[in-house]
Formats: C-alpha cells, structure tokens, sequence
C-alpha cells in the first residue's frame, strides 16, 4: 500500500490564471500543494483573484485528507474554481485559497 502525502510550501514561481482573453488571478503568493496520485496544484490568496468573475456554485466535494471544498463558476465554465473554507488542520495553510485547474507558472 502506497503511502498517501500532501505537502504545502510557498512557490517560487509566477502564477497566472486565464480564461479566453481575461485574466482571472495572478500571484507570486501562491502556495504549492503535492498530493499523492494528484497532478500539483497551486492554491492563490483571494486578494490576488478576480473574484468578481466568480459566481457561486452549489457543488460540494468532501476530501478525507484536505476536508470539504467549495466551487465557483465562469459564465461558460462550471465549477472552475474551489477553495477549502475549513481545511483539515495538516493543510491549514490552504484555507480560502483559490485554485483553478488551469493555471500557468514561470
């Protein structure tokens, strides 16, 4: 049996987020998230996200290592976007980050 491993740090990259032509969230606060069996994943602060894009989405996901995420949608993307509210406390540095899962880094 596979060992299940999440770590978070701070990225030392660029992070830039687009949809179409607009830009949706770019940091160089994001965190960096590794999840066994998961493709990497950059969590953005809320203050570097164009929430205004965002709309609400009643989709909930319950992960048994990072906790209960929320979504958000495009116009022409559905549930684009997620967020832990209240993460499990091993990834507490993740709490109301954004993650999109298209994102670009340099």
């Amino acid at each position: 049996m596979t060992l299940h491993r999440i770590t978070v740090e701070p990225s030392d990259r660029h992070v830039r987020v687009r949809h179409g032509d607009q830009t949706l969230a770019e940091s160089d606060e994001a965190l960096l998230l590794r999840e066994t069996g998961c493709p990497d994943r950059y969590y953005i602060p809320p203050k570097d996200v164009r929430t205004d894009l965002l709309a609400p989405s009643a989709t909930t996901t319950h992960c048994p290592y990072k906790g209960d995420a929320s979504y958000w949608s495009l116009p022409d993307a559905a549930d684009a976007v997620w967020a832990y509210p209240d993460p499990k406390p091993e990834v507490r540095e993740i709490k109301d980050h954004l993650c999109f899962y298209e994102v670009e880094v340099s």
